[in-house]
């Protein structure tokens, strides 16, 4: 990287900027816009999200203490708060889903050779969501409860490189198993989901489509056992049984056999009953693979710690999804920036410092590797040093 340019100028070189042109386009992002573009727009949130802004006055407050370094940012009007809050609230957030579909894939590719805990060569996904609580009187669009409001991030996370693949954003009382109608199930992948995604009709389409699904049962399940296959209950497991649903409903909507794991987990103390369409794969690895569910728990959890998900900058529907997309994008930036550059520490630490040098002028290596990044020789200089004795 050039020592001339802006860390953050730096980080935005991974942006793919083509596609993004191209979105905007394709929803008139800039249909009557004079100055403030949609790239200005996506910049400011980008720097918002690195540098933990708070508000619109706080970007705007800490973006123009810059202005003269703002052109060799990449930005090419100042950016003001009214203005700002206008682009949120009016210009499609699809223009940022598009390019974070794009990074997505990307990252994907960066990431598909990463190590799974379970010895498998199939794609494994994790499906769930979390829930972002908003005030009811500012997000009226948004009911959760009677008088709370709420957004939830429903995620399909690649498990192998903790990459999301699938997000969708929708209010809070929309139903996660409704979710999985938007799926394009892929064959041979597995799906690994909790109890509140168990719906029978739904999950026969998994059959149906040659994918397969690890999913908790629910304890009032009604079902008749086939066939017990022997276990070793040293490891945990406590039965792997083939059933046949005997609920009026579940029978009707599911009509062939299913496959039951029992497992105990001492650690947690808690007793897990798994149920998979999958008759191949050992039960110890099925029970390890719905281990592999709280990847997605921990994607949420990093998201909401380092992030800013939690404090909006608009109060339509249209600019908390920009907010939400925009931090997915930084997110994947960043991912992939640590793959392309090489850089050992956690997706943590190097936002971290890219948090505190986005203005300064130093190869980005440089600033991420601190001592162990090699330095180029001193260039011999004929000016005296006016601190040599």
């Amino acid at each position: 990287m050039n020592a001339g340019r802006a860390i953050f100028s730096q980080i935005m070189d991974f942006f793919p900027l083509p596609e993004f042109r191209r979105s905007v386009e394709r929803y008139r992002g800039e249909y009557k816009v004079r100055t403030f573009s949609c790239l200005d727009q996506f910049l400011a949130l980008a720097f918002a999200q690195l540098t933990y802004r708070e508000s619109l006055r706080d970007i705007e407050v800490c973006l123009r203490s810059m202005q003269p370094r703002l052109y060799h940012l990449g930005f090419r009007t100042p950016v003001a708060r009214s203005t700002l809050a206008v682009a949120n609230e009016q210009r499609d957030w699809r223009i940022f889903a598009d390019v974070a579909q794009v990074l997505i894939r990307q990252a994907r590719e960066l990431y598909a050779h990463e190590e799974l805990a379970v010895e498998l060569q199939q794609t494994v996904y994790a499906l769930d969501s979390t829930t972002i609580d908003l005030c009811l009187s500012l997000f009226p669009w948004a009911p959760h409860e009677r008088s709370k409001a709420a957004v939830k991030m429903h995620t399909l996370l690649d498990v192998r490189g903790g990459i999301p693949s699938f997000v969708v954003i929708t209010p809070g009382r929309v139903s996660d198993v409704r979710v999985l109608d938007d799926l394009v199930l892929e064959p041979g992948s597995f799906y690994v989901m909790d109890r509140g995604y168990i719906h029978f009709a739904r999950l026969y389409r998994f059959v149906l489509t040659a994918a397969f699904f690890v999913v908790r049962a629910r304890v009032n399940m009604q079902y008749r056992r086939r066939y017990s296959h022997p276990v070793d209950r040293t490891t945990g497991l406590r039965c792997d049984q083939t059933i046949l649903l005997t609920g009026k409903d579940s029978y009707r909507d599911y009509p062939v056999p299913a496959r039951q794991v029992r497992y105990f987990d001492a650690e947690h103390d808690l007793r897990l009953s798994i149920l998979t369409n999958n008759f191949v794969l050992p039960a110890l690895t099925i029970a390890q693979l719905y281990k592999s569910r709280w990847s997605v728990e921990l994607f949420f959890k990093w998201i909401k710690q380092h992030l800013r998900v939690k404090k909006f900058y608009g109060t339509s529907a249209n600019a908390v999804k920009t907010q939400l997309w925009v931090a997915l994008i930084v997110y994947l930036l960043v991912a992939i920036l640590k793959k392309q550059l090489g850089v050992k520490g956690s997706l943590y630490k190097i936002l971290q410092i890219l948090s505190v040098t986005v203005f300064e002028k130093m190869p980005i290596l440089q600033a991420l590797e601190g001592a162990n990044y090699e330095l180029l020789p001193d260039l011999p200089c004929n000016q005296l040093s006016l601190f040599d004795l």
